[in-house]
């Protein structure tokens, strides 16, 4: 398994692997989920060639042991040597497997080289006790901080802000 920098040709096919780890029925079964996923789509190739175009994003995909795209985390520099992790995704199928922790060491790596960070930060719905115990096991811990959820959902949801320092 390869984490490299994701290209224009590779959206394609991750594309479907985001939303299936985020979307519909797939993400329903996940681990990481205790709440039902909302009906909207997670992202689009347009908004990841936005990411690929944008000097202060880098979007890292894992490919397996074929050369398709199995997951991938997006880095974002916030400034102020803060980064943030985001569109953290393993194929569902694949989940478990020690995927998730190797995309996050290598997102932080990238954030400290790439954008000089000291720090990176994340949000997580905060209902999702497993997958905040899950980062909280990755060295990231509850700020206080809380923001919205990105789209308007029933019941309304709130984000928590998660974060770690970096090793210089």
């Amino acid at each position: 398994m390869d984490i490299r920098p994701a290209s224009s040709s590779d959206l394609p096919r991750l594309h479907p692997i985001i939303e299936r780890a985020y979307r519909g029925d797939a993400a329903r079964q996940s681990w990481a989920i205790e709440s039902a996923p909302p009906a909207s789509p997670r992202t689009s190739i347009a908004a990841l060639e936005a990411i690929l175009a944008s000097p202060a994003e880098r979007l890292l995909v894992a490919l397996g042991t074929d050369g398709a795209p199995i997951g991938c985390v997006q880095i974002s520099d916030r400034g102020d040597g803060r980064a943030y992790l985001g569109l953290l995704c393993v194929d569902p199928g694949l989940q478990s497997g020690g995927l998730g922790h190797r995309l996050i060491a290598a997102a932080e790596q990238l954030a400290a080289t790439a954008f000089g960070a000291r720090q990176m930060e994340m949000t997580v719905i905060s209902t999702h006790d497993k997958l905040i115990q899950y980062y909280q096991r990755r060295g990231y811990h509850p700020t206080g901080e809380h923001r919205p959820y990105p789209v308007p959902l029933d019941p309304p949801q709130q984000m928590i802000v998660l974060a770690k320092a970096l090793a210089a």
